[in-house]
């Protein structure tokens, strides 16, 4: 059997390696199964559009493979949309899965059902650092409102909340694409 493995990590200062390391010794220790690539991408797992998961996605409609391993539910996606939808694309196209840090395997559906169980998991966990980080900024709102100003753990004094302004950030904005779309 072909296996195709995804190894993701959310920043630069992460290496796929970490995974990819483990994920071929993995595949290694089942005797019918042949490694046929590596797909990798350093970005969110919010994020749909993945280089490493796309070039994955095409192979896959291409049949050049058909199982998929990846480290962790949450490396795969942390939205469950996504997730959903990549693994129903992968199931209509014959092609199983296995989480390998559980050692679970989708060719049962006791397996899928935990799959499923641990998306959900990590939807709840990505959802609850959104939560952390919108009372936080809540806070230093407050604080900024209040006193006009707000210490950050560095000690640095901020006047005001966002990014501060970059050479792109000279000229207004075009809205377009996205914001087109859904602010309707």
């Amino acid at each position: 059997m072909k296996v195709a493995i995804y190894a993701r990590v959310s920043t630069e200062k992460q290496l796929t390696e970490n995974q990819t390391v483990e994920l071929i010794e993995y595949v290694n220790n089942h005797t019918n199964w042949e490694l046929y690539k590596t797909y990798t991408d350093t970005i969110t797992g919010k994020s749909d559009k993945r280089k490493g998961l796309d070039e994955l996605l095409q192979d896959a409609r291409k049949r050049k493979f058909n199982h998929v391993v990846f480290w962790k539910v949450d490396r795969l996606a942390r939205d469950s949309l996504v997730f959903f939808q990549v693994l129903h694309e992968w199931e209509n196209l014959g092609i199983t899965y296995s989480v390998a840090s559980l050692g679970v395997d989708t060719n049962t559906s006791h397996g899928k059902f935990v799959v499923g169980l641990l998306e959900q998991v990590a939807e709840l966990e990505r959802k609850e650092i959104i939560e952390k980080t919108n009372l936080a900024l809540k806070r230093i709102k407050g604080n900024i409102e209040k006193k006009g100003y707000h210490i950050t753990r560095d000690g640095k004094k901020i006047t005001k909340l966002g990014r501060p302004k970059g050479s792109k950030d000279e000229k207004k904005r075009r809205k377009s694409g996205y914001y087109q779309r859904w602010s309707k």
